[in-house]
C-alpha cells in the first residue's frame, strides 16, 4: 500500500494545466491522431455519397479495429470500450471491435528490469532466482514474465507496466476530452455529457495503471468466488507488488480458445465454458462485482479441469436494484409481457423515468414474438444482442456501463462455446441459476416475478413450476426447503391476500384431481366383469366425465405427483423441513386460512358430487 501511495490518478485539472504549457507535443499527437481519424472518416462521407456504406460497413469496422492499434494503448482501450456500446455503435462495428486484442509490440526486457528494481528497492536477482528473459505476453499496458522466487521457490508470473504509459495515456485524454467540449457544444443530435462520460472511462483506464488496485480485486474476487472447486483465482504476493509491478501465482494452462490442446489434456471445452457462465451469473446477479475483461487469454483451462480466472485490472459492479430488474426481464420475456420489458428499462437505468416506453413496445414485440416461437432456452444470446442492439440503436436509450460489460462477458462465453458445438446456448445454460434464484429468493422483485410467471388468468401453471423445478435441481445449490420457505411466508404475508384466493382455488382443484384421479384408478384395477356392473353399462365408466375433462384431471394429478417427487429427491431433503410450516399455520391468520382452503375443497367435491348425480 505504501508503494501504492505514488500510482497517479486521473485528474483532467492537471493534465490541462500540464499540457497547455507544451504545444508542440499536443499538436503533433494532434495531427497524428487527426491524420488516421480524419482518413477514416473521409472514407465514411465517400461510402455514404456512393452508396456504398451498408456494403463496406463490415470492411470499415475491420479497418478501424487495425487503426485503433496503431494509434496506441488509449485507442486500444477506447476501442474496447465501444465494443461494449450497443446504443454508440452498429452491429457490425460492436462484432469487430470486441475482437479488439491488445497487440503492441513488447517493450525492451531491460526496461522492465529497470522498473521492477525501481518499483520494488530490490535487485532482480535478489528477488527471483530465475526470471525469463524476454516476456511471455505483451498487452497495451503491460507485459509478463515468469520467475521463481528466491525465499520460496515458488513459480510467479510478473507483470510489468509499459514505460511512460502514463505519459501517452494522459496526453490522449487530455486532447479526447477536449473533443468532448467541442461535441457537447455543436452536436445537438448527442443528449448525453460527453465530457463525462470521457471522464468516467479515463478513471478506469488510469486505475488499470494501479496494480495494486488490480491484486485488491484479485483478492476480492477470490474470496468471493473462489469457495468452488472447479474456479481457480491465483494469489497476490504484496511483498513482490507495487503500483507498476505485480507479482502473482503462475497459472498452467490453456486458453479457453484453444479447443484442440484443452481436448488434449482430456478437458471437455463446453464443461469449462458452463463453469464459467454460473460463475458469470454469480458475479453479475448475486454479489454483483464482476470481471468485466473476461476474453479468452484471460480465461484458463488448467491441467486439473479448473477455470482460471485471470488479469483483474478492469473490474465492475452491478447495482443491487439492477440484478433483481434483470432476472425480472427474463420473466417478462418468457410471459411475453413486452409493456413490463419495456418498463424494466426504468430499473435498468436504460432510460430516464421521463422517457415515454410506448414506442419501443412494438420494437420488442416484433423481435420476440418471431424469436420466441421456439423456448427462451433455445435462444442464441448472441442474436438477442445484436437484435437488442439494434433497438437501442434507433431509441434514446443510455446504456449503463455495467450492463454493457454484462452483455460482453457473456457474449464472449457463448462465443467460445460455439466453437466446440454450433448448437450450445448460453440462456439454456444459465436457465437453471434463473430457476434457482426464482424459487429460492426472498427478495420481493423476485416474489412478484415468481407469482407473474407462476399464475395466469386466476389459474395456477403447474407446468411452470414443475420446469423451474427440474431446471432449478440442475443448479449445485438447490435445496427444497429454500424452494418451499419463502412461497409460504409470501403467501401468508398480510398483503398475501390476492394469492392466497388464488392459491384456495387452485388447492380445490387439485384434491379433486387426486379424489377423482384415484377413483379413475381404482375403477381401471376392477376385473373387466365387475365393472360393467359398477359403470351400469356406461362405455366411460362410473364417472360421468368428458374424455377433455377427463385428461385435464389426470394430467394435473400426474403433474402435481410429479412435482412432488421432485422436491422429495432434492438435495438435503428432510421430512422435518415442514415442521417450520406447521408452526405458521398454528397463527390465526394462517388457520383462517387452512379454514378457507377446507371450505373450498368440500365445495369443488360437492359440486362435482352434484354434476354426477344430475348429468344426464
Amino acid at each position: 500500500m505504501a508503494r501504492a501511495m505514488n500510482a497517479t490518478e486521473y485528474n483532467p485539472q492537471i493534465l490541462s494545466i500540464k499540457y497547455k504549457s507544451r504545444p508542440f507535443l499536443v499538436l503533433r499527437r494532434t495531427l497524428q491522431i487527426i491524420s488516421a481519424l480524419g482518413g477514416f472518416a473521409l472514407k465514411l462521407l465517400w461510402d455514404q455519397k456512393t452508396g456504398k456504406l451498408e456494403v463496406r460497413k463490415r470492411a470499415r469496422a475491420a479497418e478501424l479495429r487495425t487503426l485503433l492499434t496503431r494509434l496506441g494503448p488509449t485507442f486500444v482501450k477506447v476501442g474496447q470500450g465501444l465494443s461494449t456500446r450497443p446504443d454508440i455503435c452498429p452491429p457490425e462495428y460492436l462484432e469487430e471491435l470486441s475482437e479488439l486484442q491488445d497487440g503492441l509490440p513488447s517493450f525492451p526486457d531491460a526496461d522492465a528490469f529497470s522498473c521492477i528494481e525501481k518499483e520494488l528497492g530490490e535487485p532482480v536477482e535478489s528477488m527471483y532466482s530465475v526470471i525469463s528473459s524476454s516476456p511471455v505476453a505483451a498487452a497495451s499496458l503491460g507485459q509478463v514474465y515468469k520467475a521463481r522466487l528466491k525465499y520460496s521457490g515458488q513459480i510467479v508470473a510478473v507483470k510489468v507496466q509499459r514505460p511512460c504509459i502514463e505519459e501517452s495515456i494522459g496526453l490522449d485524454f487530455y486532447l479526447i476530452r477536449g473533443l468532448g467540449f467541442v461535441i457537447n457544444r455543436y452536436v445537438d443530435i448527442i443528449s448525453s455529457d460527453v465530457v463525462a462520460l470521457i471522464d468516467e472511462f479515463a478513471r478506469r483506464v488510469y486505475q488499470e495503471l494501479n496494480y495494486v488496485q488490480e491484486g485488491k480485486n484479485a483478492r476480492r474476487f477470490k474470496k468471493l468466488y473462489a469457495d468452488r472447486e472447479d474456479i481457480l483465482v491465483p494469489d497476490i504476493f504484496w511483498d513482490y507488488t507495487s503500483a507498476k509491478v505485480l507479482t502473482m501465482d503462475w497459472v498452467e494452462g490453456v486458453k479457453l480458445n484453444e479447443q484442440e490442446a484443452i481436448e488434449k489434456q482430456g478437458l471437455n471445452l463446453l464443461d469449462l465454458v458452463n463453469t464459467g457462465i454460473q460463475c458469470s451469473l454469480r458475479q453479475l446477479l448475486e454479489y454483483g462485482y464482476f470481471h468485466a475483461d473476461p476474453h479468452p487469454g484471460n480465461l484458463l483451462a488448467t491441467p486439473e479441469g479448473k477455470l482460471a480466472f485471470l488479469d483483474f485490472g478492469m473490474m465492475s459492479e452491478t447495482p443491487e436494484e439492477a440484478r433483481s430488474a434483470i432476472i425480472g426481464h427474463v420473466v417478462h420475456m418468457v410471459n411475453k409481457d413486452y409493456e413490463a420489458m419495456a418498463r424494466d428499462y426504468y430499473a435498468l437505468d436504460f432510460l430516464s423515468s421521463d422517457v415515454d416506453v410506448s414506442p419501443i413496445v412494438p420494437a420488442l414485440r416484433n423481435f420476440f414474438d418471431d424469436a420466441l416461437n421456439s423456448t427462451v432456452s433455445e435462444l442464441n444470446f448472441k442474436t438477442i444482442v445484436d437484435s437488442l442492439g439494434a433497438v437501442l440503436y434507433q431509441y434514446p436509450f443510455n446504456v449503463p456501463a455495467y450492463y454493457a460489460l454484462i452483455l460482453r462477458s457473456l457474449t464472449v462465453l457463448e462465443g467460445l462455446a460455439l466453437y466446440a458445438d454450433p448448437n450450445f446456448k448460453v440462456l439454456a445454460a444459465s436457465y437453471p441459476y434463473f430457476a434457482k434464484r426464482l424459487l429460492t429468493d426472498p427478495n420481493p422483485y423476485l416474489r412478484d416475478a415468481l407469482i407473474e410467471l407462476l399464475f395466469k388468468d386466476g389459474r395456477f401453471r403447474w407446468n411452470r413450476l414443475e420446469n423451474l423445478l427440474v431446471q432449478g435441481r440442475k443448479d449445485r445449490d438447490f435445496t427444497a426447503e429454500e424452494a418451499l420457505q419463502p412461497v409460504l411466508k409470501l403467501m401468508l404475508a398480510p398483503d398475501g391476500e390476492n394469492l392466497r384466493t388464488l392459491v384456495v382455488k387452485e388447492a380445490a382443484y387439485v384434491t379433486e384431481s387426486v379424489v377423482v384421479g384415484t377413483a379413475i384408478d381404482a375403477y381401471n384395477y376392477v376385473p373387466e366383469v365387475m365393472r360393467a356392473v359398477i359403470s351400469n353399462g356406461s362405455s366411460t365408466g362410473p364417472l360421468r366425465l368428458s374424455e377433455v375433462e377427463r385428461e385435464n384431471i389426470l394430467e394435473l394429478r400426474d403433474r402435481v405427483f410429479r412435482i412432488w417427487g421432485l422436491l422429495r429427491s432434492s438435495q438435503n431433503f428432510d421430512p422435518s423441513l415442514f415442521l417450520p410450516i406447521l408452526q405458521v399455520l398454528q397463527e390465526p391468520e394462517a388457520r383462517n386460512f387452512g379454514g378457507l382452503v377446507v371450505n373450498g375443497i368440500t365445495q369443488r367435491l360437492a359440486a362435482r358430487l352434484l354434476q354426477q348425480l344430475l348429468r344426464p
